[in-house]
């Protein structure tokens, strides 16, 4: 063999040695999936996911505990975890954690699925919007019994559109559970009938790959594994890979904090009553602009969001009342119809029955009584200014003196608050005398001497 290729063989093999040390540790990126499932999740889920597959990371973790949250944000993250390129783990964590009712879809769709020690996952039976009781549950893959006893009962399983999410929810659980390799039969349970299991019931029965109860143990757990994506099967290489943590930008903060049921109820309040201020005081700006603001940012959260219309209807229709109390007196009426329909829309324009989705009752009524407040101040000043002195007009001349400046019969000049009117009266009248004024006909006082 020539000098001059043993030297390219040598050159090719240092590079390639080079390249072999210049790899490096292998990396996991951590994220963290707390609190209620709402779009601002899914934008943070899919940012997680699409770093990880930016950095060629061995796997995504999701740490997960959540109450539950809204159906169609549930499917977008089930649906960017199943056609991610990384292996994604979803690890109920720490002690004490759930992964109830979407977090359950969460979990099912994920390529491992694992869970601390003290955690729990399950209830996962859909909740409509609007509320409403669920369908009754049934067994069987049809849900064959419910229909029998709904036939039975007239009806008391629940309506034909509640029955068609429970159905829906039944068989999409059970595809996950196909894809993955788990429990079907208790997924379905979970659906149907609002069964949970604890961390080492849902291993036993094979809803879970593992249990760890630390990051180190659930990598040390996951090392070894094969995992199949939509590009083939890939073996997990965890065992003491580095950790970085994913971060949810400004943008993820801001949309976790708008879509918060109660910043955007107050939102909506403080856009309202922005708006109501300028129309008081036109040209003030500041109250104008600060409630255009707020009424387009709650106008972007409750359109995300499980919203009663007919409350946030009813919310409008009240400040309305009080505006309208305000202006046409009916001696408390209006008011306070106002403020029972603000309260009234206040407490139904949120669905109580979606986890981490309702108003605090505390700030509802802190609201109520707020608004109470304001409206009594309001009727009060509007009280006092209809028993006010009138200081303007006509009807504030009527209720001067007028000076006689010289004797008159019939028409002559006087003054009425320094100012000089033509007067006429049907009496004699001296100079310097003191007049009452009883008409104003055009640039003319009609007066008569004052008695007593």
């Amino acid at each position: 063999m020539s000098t001059p290729r043993l030297l390219w063989l040598a050159l090719l093999a240092i590079l390639a040695a080079g390249g072999a040390r210049a790899e490096g540790p292998r990396r996991v990126l951590l994220a963290e999936l707390e609190g209620a499932i709402g779009p601002a999740s899914t934008e943070y889920l899919r940012a997680a996911i699409a770093r990880a597959e930016q950095e060629g990371a061995e796997a995504l973790v999701v740490r997960l505990d959540t109450p539950g949250g809204l159906a169609a944000a549930t499917r977008d993250i089930d649906k960017a975890i199943l056609a991610a390129k990384v292996p994604v783990v979803v690890w109920v964590a720490p002690s004490g954690a759930q992964a109830a009712s979407a977090g359950t879809f969460i979990l099912y769709a994920s390529h491992v699925a694992a869970m601390a020690p003290g955690t729990n996952l399950g209830a996962a039976t859909p909740v409509s919007i609007g509320g409403g009781s669920p369908p009754m549950p049934g067994r069987g893959r049809g849900g064959e019994e419910a229909k029998e006893r709904e036939g039975r009962e007239g009806g008391a399983a629940g309506d034909a559109m509640e029955r068609k999410i429970l159905e829906d929810s039944a068989a999409y659980i059970r595809a996950l559970a196909e894809l993955r390799g788990r429990n079907a039969e208790w997924g379905e349970q979970a659906v149907r009938e609002g069964a949970s299991l604890t961390a080492q019931e849902a291993l036993e029965r094979q809803v879970i790959d593992l249990v760890a109860g630390s990051l180190e143990e659930l990598l040390a757990g996951l090392d070894g594994r094969t995992v199949r994506l939509e590009g083939g099967e890939r073996r997990l290489a965890t065992r003491d890979a580095e950790i970085g943590r994913f971060e949810p930008s400004w943008r993820h903060r801001f949309l976790s904090v708008i879509t918060n049921p109660s910043v955007a109820y107050l939102l909506l309040l403080v856009g309202l009553y922005g708006l109501l201020l300028e129309g008081y005081n036109p040209g003030s700006l500041v109250p104008g602009v600060v409630g255009i603001i707020c009424l387009l940012i709650a106008a972007y959260a409750l359109q995300l969001l499980p919203v009663n219309y007919v409350g946030l209807a009813l919310i409008v229709v009240g400040l309305a009342l009080m505006v309208a109390e305000a202006i046409t007196p009916s001696f408390g009426i209006l008011g306070f119809g106002g403020l029972a329909a603000l309260v009234f829309g206040s407490i139904v324009l949120f669905d109580r029955e979606m986890p981490g989705f309702e108003v605090s009752r505390g700030l509802i009524a802190g609201v109520a009584t707020v608004s109470g407040l304001l409206f009594l101040l309001l009727a009060g000043s509007l009280a006092r200014s209809r028993r006010a002195r009138i200081v303007t007009g006509v009807p504030e001349l009527l209720a001067e003196s007028a000076e006689a400046l010289e004797d008159f019969t019939g028409r002559g000049r006087v003054r009425v608050r320094g100012e000089v009117w033509w007067a006429e009266s049907g009496e004699p009248v001296r100079r310097g005398e003191r007049l009452a004024v009883e008409a104003v006909e055009g640039l003319v006082l009609r007066v008569r001497p004052r008695r007593g």
